[in-house]
């Protein structure tokens, strides 16, 4: 849970799933969506602030934390960045916010690059963390990427190959994979790795996260490709930000990239790995405020 004082738990049934979201504080409404492994917990260093000048609304996506992990259909389309947006565009309505501004991590960055594409009137202002778009990385992969994200390619694998190999000891693939990154664990408080484990002991998260790897690697690439042929890009204020010692930074030429995704962008790589969040939380606050206030 974030700060009690501050937050209370929502969770709205939308369709064929429950999500579960955090809301609190008053002000414009600013939409927070976590990456993988990680739930609504990972913003808990920077939301009670963020709430101070924002209604914000910390989310689980589907498969994740405390929201509803449907089974994956046979072609992944319940776990697509384009029904996962779908399903964040909806709580927001539900509570009231049919336009807001946007903060997102890892996997639910690249929810929230579809969800500026497919609702192009809901978002105001867009922050992405530390991600280039889905199919320039993998359109660009080299074997550098693959050692660094092999898990790209693992959770991707067939039912229930993955599942069954991470449910022997999902705590130990969790601190092998995040430990490796710039920083190791220490950036990581015990509440917060608590809750990221306790989530995902639940089998149903496995799964869930694998969908959603499965998604992006199929039905979301084909998304994106029609995206891309249509030129339908990013047409609200785009900042992304990203770790200097991090992969993507490694890897890829991120601004670059997303000027090519997008209409009106800007961003910066900052002195931090992949958990920019939990890292640097100051750091983000500073960079977000100044970019949401306008």
């Amino acid at each position: 849970m974030l700060d009690p004082t501050v937050f209370h738990l929502e969770r709205i049934t939308l369709g064929d799933v429950e999500i579960a979201a955090e809301v609190g504080g008053s002000g414009p409404p600013l939409l927070l969506l976590h990456g993988h492994p990680q739930t609504r917990m990972m913003w808990h260093k920077v939301a009670s602030t963020l709430a101070r000048r924002h209604t914000v609304v910390a989310a689980d996506l589907r498969g994740y934390g405390d929201s509803g992990k449907p089974a994956g259909l046979p072609d992944h389309s319940n776990y697509s960045k384009r029904v996962m947006a779908a399903d964040q565009v909806a709580l927001m309505a539900a509570l009231g916010h049919t336009q807001f501004d946007l903060l997102a991590h890892d996997r639910g960055a690249r929810v929230a690059h579809r969800l500026a594409l497919d609702h192009p009137a809901a978002v105001r202002r867009l922050v992405l963390l530390d991600i280039a778009p889905t199919l320039a990385m993998y359109e660009q992969t080299t074997m550098a990427f693959a050692q660094a994200y092999f898990h790209w390619f693992f959770l991707i694998q067939p039912a229930p190959y993955p599942e069954r190999l991470l449910g022997a000891d999902v705590e130990f693939h969790m601190r092998s994979v995040m430990g490796a990154r710039h920083g190791g664990l220490a950036h990581f408080t015990t509440e917060a790795w608590a809750e990221y484990v306790r989530c995902a002991r639940d089998p149903a998260t496995v799964h869930g996260w694998c969908e959603d790897y499965r998604a992006a690697a199929s039905i979301d690439l084909v998304h994106d490709r029609e995206s891309r042929e249509k030129d339908i890009r990013v047409e609200c204020p785009l900042l992304v930000l990203w770790g200097q010692h991090g992969v993507i930074e490694r890897c890829f030429k991120p601004l670059a990239e997303w000027q090519r995704a997008a209409r009106d962008v800007r961003g910066e790589a900052l002195d931090s790995g992949h958990y920019i969040a939990e890292e640097h939380p100051a750091l983000l606050l500073e960079r977000v405020t100044r970019f949401l206030s306008v």
